[in-house]
């Protein structure tokens, strides 16, 4: 793993560099949107002053302006058409003459007029889209706000929404939260270095602190820079893992992502990636994803005696690559390899942690979506896998002495989408994490499986309200299978 770590080093080296460049760039570039702003509400205004003086000289032309007389005809002569009858024509003249230049200047304030409004749509789009910054650019709210009302069997062992089921037997949980709400920020940026747009978001959601309504905390769910150019792009922040991006659709399991440590190797993790966009040909596509993430070593069980020689956190590097081919606008297929490696360091050894994953999104109907992952790999607890916090297993190697070996497991999930209207959504899935068991204590876990059916209703465009049903099925080494049952009400409210 030398080898590994000097690449992430180097990688560090750039994106550090990358990074100096995009600050100073973004500055020039948002002071630059900020004055091409004030120079649209200066034209404006201008516009406007202009406008007000062309209506009072149409009044004044008007108002100069007397009704054209009606002349008597003479004898032999018709009046107005070029008679005898004088003064017929001659009176007319300057009225006439009058007449055409407020004509002139009637359709020069409608030309203006036309142009204000264009101005004031567009200072008017640029108002509802932006909460006002420092360096005056786009700044959206977004969120959710999520109430759950929720009860459980006898196996949660005290939470709300277990992810295995407990072997001791305690009593029914059932309450209401809205601790998974969701509140945070999306901003564009203004054009990057060779025609990129910059865009960012930062989420959060209160499911820090315990289960007491009084007692939640901020939490960052996902904040991240991002540059984009037509077939590239380049992020820092913390996002999903980068091989594996997919999730099951829940509103009953937000602040923690749906069959975690059931098939769903999950954890939102700090990184820094580079995307390559290749297309195939018509319809066809190729996006790979390539970077390095921030693992978390303390989601695995060591030993009291052990604790102190953990190094928590620890660089990895991932990719995905991900096929796509576009049927029409409504049916696609997208297949993604992806892979992980990173090394654990504990009681004075390396124990190595590596992962190959696949994910697919096919619909091949409009109103059916089929969504998955199937991984393999050794080591995954810092990853949400390993059949629940089993990374790796502490061995006597003779007296005094101790071996660590990585836990191999492999596992995955499914779902299956039923969009039965634009108002009403049907989602079967479910998973299951499992550990090779020659790799475990006795006292281990040797499998988790977890599945659920949820439907959604939009009882307006951003309200949407949910009913969820899921069990999660844990076995032991000692041959236990507790079930708990989990049952959930939702109502979201988008923002």
């Amino acid at each position: 793993m030398k080898t590994f770590a000097d690449v992430s080093r180097l990688l560090a080296v750039a994106v550090v560099a990358a990074a100096g460049v995009a600050r100073a760039q973004s500055g020039v570039t948002m002071n630059a949107l900020g004055q091409r702003l004030e120079r649209l509400e200066q034209q404006n205004t201008e516009l406007l002053q202009e406008v007000r003086l062309l209506r009072s000289e149409l009044e004044g032309l008007r108002r100069a302006s007397p009704p054209v007389p009606v002349a008597p005809a003479a004898a032999g002569g018709v009046a107005g058409n070029g008679g005898t009858a004088d003064g017929a024509v001659t009176n007319g003249a300057a009225p006439a003459a009058a007449d055409r230049t407020a004509d002139s200047v009637e359709r020069r304030v409608g030309d203006l007029e036309e142009k204000v409004d264009l101005q004031e749509g567009r200072l008017n789009e640029h108002d509802q889209v932006k909460v006002e910054s420092s360096q005056r650019v786009p700044v959206r709210l977004t969120g959710m706000a999520l109430f759950n009302a929720f009860t459980n069997s006898h196996h949660t062992g005290g939470a709300d929404n277990p992810l295995t089921a407990s072997t001791a037997t305690g009593p029914v949980n059932s309450g209401g939260t809205m601790r998974q709400s969701v509140i945070g920020l999306e901003f564009d940026g203004p054009e990057a270095v060779g025609g990129g747009k910059i865009h960012g978001a930062f989420l959060m959601d209160l499911f820090n602190g315990s289960s007491d309504v009084l007692n939640n905390t901020a939490r960052v769910r996902i904040a991240s820079i991002e540059a984009q150019w037509a077939t590239r792009g380049f992020l820092v922040g913390q996002e999903k893992p980068i091989f594996a991006p997919r999730e099951p659709n829940s509103l009953a399991q937000v602040g923690i992502s749906p069959l975690t440590s059931a098939g769903n190797l999950w954890r939102w993790r700090p990184q820094v990636r580079f995307e390559q966009r290749v297309g195939l040909g018509s319809g066809q596509d190729l996006n790979a994803r390539i970077g390095v993430s921030q693992t978390y070593e303390d989601g695995a069980i060591v030993p009291s005696e052990f604790a102190s020689t953990l190094e928590h956190y620890r660089p990895a590097l991932e990719g995905r690559f991900q096929f796509a081919h576009h049927f029409d606008d409504n049916r696609r297929v997208e297949i993604a390899p992806g892979f992980h490696l990173s090394t654990t360091h504990v009681a004075h050894t390396s124990v190595s942690s590596s992962v190959f994953s696949i994910d697919w999104f096919v619909n091949p109907l409009r109103r059916l979506e089929f969504t998955g992952n199937l991984f393999t790999g050794q080591n995954l607890a810092n990853l949400g896998g390993g059949g629940v916090r089993q990374g790796f297993t502490f061995l006597a190697s003779g007296p005094g002495g101790v071996r660590v070996i990585p836990v191999r497991s492999r596992g995955g999930w499914a779902q299956v989408t039923f969009i039965a209207t634009p108002r009403l959504s049907l989602n079967l899935y479910g998973g299951q994490d499992d550990p090779n068991n020659r790799d475990l204590l006795p006292s281990g876990i040797a499998k988790n499986l977890a599945y659920a059916a949820n439907i959604f209703y939009k009882i307006a465009p951003n309200v949407v309200v949910g009913a969820e049903a899921s069990q999660v099925r844990t076995q032991l080494m000692s041959g236990q299978r507790p079930i708990n049952n989990h049952y959930d009400l939702a109502v979201a409210y988008l923002f």
